[in-house]
């Protein structure tokens, strides 16, 4: 990075805003999950994007996931009563929102009819939830692991309940700004492989998680058991997107009525890109 290539990250409060930023060519690449990428293709016509890397996946056995909280003392005790109520996502048309949707619709109930839905950043669930704000919340690593927030909420159901295995988020590009960079960023794709078998190690594991504290300002004892272990997100060791559990996930969407089209994902693979990165690693 700043040799091969320059990394300038931008944040964005949900996937919708980047599929904007892409259009606009605002930015090259953006981190998305099955449901903004099948908005991104479909809706706001971006034939030539491609999936190029992984980041986290939710549902494998064994690992940690999303899960959805209601109040441990509260009156919801099963899905039927959310009717009328305020659940919350991070970012409307995201992939948590898409998992929430789809939950919601095999319980009968639609967005807007039978319930309402706000927007609230990551840190702020917990306040919410325990404010009565909402009745439910996402609780998402690391947030989920706050010792006052499992003190008090209940989990309702998982991302496995509601939708299996689901690609949450990966990278992706399109095709002209691959082709035309295609050097640079297998480069930008090694460093990334590498820093993936970094953290994952578990003789990093105490500095790694230090970095992560230092950058979120998430005290370490919160994710010390947790952070880079079973217990946290799957990803994926050489940052391969499960390419099957995308074409799943839309194929879900579209059988739930929440797309109107279905998309096969190996059209866009171009995972041979960090294949190819991650062969040069020793």
């Amino acid at each position: 990075n700043g040799k091969r290539y320059t990394v300038e990250p931008i944040h964005f409060q949900g996937a919708p805003l980047q599929i904007t930023a892409l259009e606009s060519g605002q930015i090259d690449a953006a981190a998305l999950g099955f449901s903004s990428f099948s908005v991104a293709v479909e809706n706001a016509g971006i034939k030539d994007l491609r999936i190029i890397a992984d980041e986290i996946q939710w549902g494998v056995p064994g690992y940690g996931t999303a899960d959805f909280a209601v109040l441990k003392d509260g009156p919801i005790k099963k899905v039927e009563d959310l009717k009328g109520k305020v659940l919350v996502t991070n970012g409307i048309g995201g992939g948590l929102d898409m998992i929430m949707t789809a939950m919601m619709l095999k319980h009968g109930m639609i967005d807007k009819r039978d319930y309402s839905v706000i927007e609230v950043a990551f840190p702020n669930m917990k306040s919410v939830l325990l404010e009565k704000k909402a009745q439910l919340v996402p609780a998402s690593l690391p947030w989920s692991r706050d010792p006052e927030f499992v003190a008090h909420r209940r989990i309702l159901f998982t991302t496995a309940d509601a939708m299996g295995h689901v690609a949450l988020s990966f990278w992706t590009a399109r095709q002209g700004f691959l082709e035309k960079n295609r050097a640079a960023m297998v480069d930008l794709l090694e460093d990334y492989v590498r820093s993936i078998h970094w953290y994952l190690d578990p003789k990093n594991h105490d500095e790694a998680v230090k970095f992560v504290s230092d950058y979120t300002k998430i005290p370490v004892p919160i994710m010390q058991d947790w952070l880079f272990t079973k217990d946290d997100n799957y990803r994926d060791p050489n940052g391969l997107t499960d390419i099957a559990a995308v074409t799943s996930n839309i194929h879900a969407q579209k059988q739930l009525g929440l797309i109107k089209a279905d998309l096969d994902a190996k059209k866009y693979d171009r995972l041979d890109l960090i294949k190819e990165a991650a062969a040069r690693i020793k």
